[in-house]
């Protein structure tokens, strides 16, 4: 039994009866927590057949025995549900950072089971064990900065408040829920919406128990800071030469050297050199703002944040006083990633300057940012953009919208570059105004409304993954055959980065190979980049110990932006990182004492549950022919170019087969079909979801 880590209860709360209950954490501990727990009640409680807007559906908020522990990069909320992207109905999960897991941590509770519908607008009062379901009129039909300054404005300024915008209420499929007012979770809003869920207030006062010696998670910290952590995605070598490092890579997200500023900050902060040991500056590494916006971004950079318990800054603050002149919006603005990238997306015909020579970029971003996020509008991975110019340059949005609301569009703005296009654009899909709201469907349901064509599926420039209707996201162009079976395992993209922060790590491919053999027993398990080799079993074992990484780390909760640890800047240890840690860290926090093998082992256990989740759901047991699939420019592209030639990344068809068989194989799964057989549930422990398979008609031949 832990000592430490979990606080034990599990809050529960019924919108149709307001019943609100706890449940023991404890009898799920064999799935960790987040992620893992999640799948174990989502498939013991919610019906086969469930659709993600009906009240019998659930949305799990999950944090893991190692958040609000003191572990660095560890205040992650993994959300579980049934997905609205597309009519299959199947388990996802989205994710955000901030500090909302960590306070729930501090409030008493692991995890949060919403479940029924209320007929009202509410939201979910949390402080410590007092828990209310109140009056949400005041908030519903506002955005989200409103909704959480008003709900700290009742419960007090230490609130952590996670709310949806307007798509989330109106049930737009691709919305976001939201904590801190930038740090989102993309898919699940709309699940929030039908439940009439507008946000939950979070304010805790308590501590998450350490089961052993404090001493020695401070041991721990301190050696991670000083010889294993690197900058955002676990980047190891600084993007310019600097004198102390004996590598560099202009990729890499160890943007920091002399000369670049926090400009916008009261003392015009310098980033400066960061060597590896000076554990004060890890949080200088990073200036994502430049990485993100562009060089002209380095005056606006206000600060890094970040999320709880996270030394590595990734989150963007910038002050641009100019966008509140033009498009009336706040000049205060913050993101990362995505968040920024997705909006120039929609920009199809490119942004131009705005204020000054080289702002194009920024501009574009720092404004649609700010009213997606207010609105809630979710991107799906950068789909919503290129869903858009499909529809745009061929014609069809003269087809299927009237002309009163096709000219109502301010086209003449997106012709000009001008991102106020953006104000429109993501009014009207939150709103749900039109047809051409139904941007907002997905990929999946917009291309079946708007009858696309063949050539939006199989063009490179669509980045469309999977017929399921979601994108690629560090698939085959980041580690050939590794990242495309990744791919494949979800019913979302993957936001999967094990593999991705390995590979582009900034270390020299020779040094990769190495390190690889030493973790997945071969250096064939790792090729250069678009100079791929056939599928082989080492290559098998690497995307196995990615994905099941990713499930450990969604269920602890860790970030995977940042973890694994399998390298490290430090060139005394060869760059070798520790893979050990979770299991270090684990068993300090939680008094369990945990080899890297069991908790690999467990998280295993969570893959496979997902997996078996999916065979339910979807009533088949033929996963490689129903679910693992593929567009068919991924083996198309590139025509003038051979397939294991230098200069491309295609696949193989017949190559791609094999590298599944060898995954299902690596996982004790069916090789035929890819779904999990009645011996390796058994073996892992799971004789119950054995036996409901059974039942079903769902454990293979």
């Amino acid at each position: 039994m832990s000592t430490g880590g979990w606080t034990g209860k599990i809050l529960r709360v019924n919108l149709t009866n307001g019943k609100i209950s706890s449940v023991d954490t404890n009898k799920y501990q064999d799935y960790i927590g987040g992620m893992g727990i999640a799948y174990k009640i989502m498939f013991d409680e919610v019906p086969q057949g469930t659709k993600p807007y009906d009240p019998e559906n659930k949305i799990i908020f999950g944090s893991g025995p190692l958040c609000g522990s003191g572990v660095p990069c560890s205040s992650r909320t993994n959300i579980t549900s049934l997905y609205p992207g597309n009519d299959k109905n199947l388990v996802t999960d989205s994710h955000m950072g901030g500090n909302f897991a960590a306070f729930l941590k501090y409030a008493g509770w692991d995890m949060i089971i919403i479940e029924g519908a209320s007929k009202k607008p509410v939201w979910l009062r949390i402080e410590n064990d007092d828990v209310t379901i109140e009056d949400a009129s005041f908030v519903w039909g506002t955005g989200i900065f409103n909704t959480t300054a008003q709900i700290a404005s009742v419960m007090g300024k230490e609130t952590c408040v996670a709310a949806i915008g307007q798509a989330g209420e109106n049930m737009v499929p691709m919305s976001v829920i939201m904590n801190g007012t930038s740090h989102s979770a993309g898919g699940h809003g709309g699940v929030m919406g039908s439940k009439k869920l507008k946000a939950i207030g979070v304010i805790g006062t308590g501590s998450v128990k350490i089961g052993k010696d404090k001493s020695d998670l401070m041991k721990l910290d301190t050696f991670m800071l000083k010889d294993i952590i690197g900058a955002n995605n676990q980047h190891v070598v600084p993007s310019t030469p600097q004198p102390w490092a004996e590598f560099s890579d202009e990729a890499s997200r160890w943007t920091a050297k002399e000369g670049l500023h926090w400009g916008a900050s009261s003392s015009n902060v310098e980033t400066g050199l960061c060597p590896p040991g000076d554990i004060n500056k890890v949080g200088y590494r990073t200036q994502k703002a430049t990485k993100d916006l562009g060089a002209v971004a380095e005056k606006y950079t206000v600060r890094m944040g970040g999320c709880h318990s996270c030394p590595v800054r990734c989150h963007a603050q910038v002050h641009v006083p100019k966008i509140k002149e033009k498009y009336g919006l706040s000049p205060y603005v913050a993101n990362t990633c995505m968040g920024w990238s997705s909006p120039n997306t929609v920009m199809i015909k490119g942004v131009q300057d705005q204020f000054e020579e080289g702002d194009k970029s920024m501009i574009g971003k720092v404004v649609g940012a700010q009213v997606a996020d207010d609105y809630g509008v979710w991107c799906n991975y950068g789909e919503i953009g290129r869903d858009l110019k499909y529809a745009y340059e061929n014609g069809i949005l003269k087809e299927v919208l009237s002309e009163e609301e096709y000219n109502s569009i301010p086209w003449d703005l997106l012709e000009a570059g001008d991102p106020g296009f953006l104000i429109d654009f993501y009014r009207r899909i939150a709103l749900k105004e039109g047809e051409f709201s139904h941007l907002g469907d997905g990929t999946y349901f917009i291309a079946k409304r708007w009858n696309f064509g063949e050539d939006f599926w199989n063009a490179p420039s669509s980045k469309m993954w999977s017929p399921l209707g979601y994108p690629l996201h560090h698939s085959s162009e980041a580690g050939a055959q590794v990242g495309a079976v990744i791919n494949c395992l979800f019913n979302r993209d993957p936001m999967c980065h094990t593999h991705s922060n390995f590979l582009g790590a900034g270390l020299p491919i020779d040094i990769l190979k190495e390190i690889g053999a030493e973790i997945w027993g071969s250096a064939d398990a790792v090729d250069a980049p678009a100079n791929y080799t056939p599928m082989n079993e080492y290559k098998a074992k690497f995307a196995k110990w990615s994905i099941v990484r990713n499930c450990l780390h969604d269920s602890l909760t860790l970030c995977n932006w940042m973890w694994p640890m399998a390298t490290s800047p430090v060139k005394e240890r060869n760059y070798r990182g520790d893979t050990t840690l979770e299991a270090q860290y684990f068993s300090v926090v939680t008094g369990i004492d945990t080899t890297e093998e069991e908790l690999d082992m467990a998280a295993e256990r969570i893959l496979t549950l997902h997996r078996a989740l999916t065979v339910k759901e979807m009533g088949t047991v033929d996963m490689r022919k129903e679910h693992d699939l593929m567009t068919d420019w991924i083996f198309d592209k590139d025509p003038d170019k051979k397939v294991f030639t230098p200069g491309t990344t295609k696949l193989d068809r017949d190559d791609m087969q094999i590298a599944l068989t060898m995954f299902y194989k690596e996982m004790g799964w069916d090789e035929k079909t890819g779904a999990p057989t009645k011996a390796t549930l058994e073996r892992l422990g799971m004789h119950d979801v054995a036996s409901e398979l059974g039942k079903l008609g769902l454990l293979p031949a």
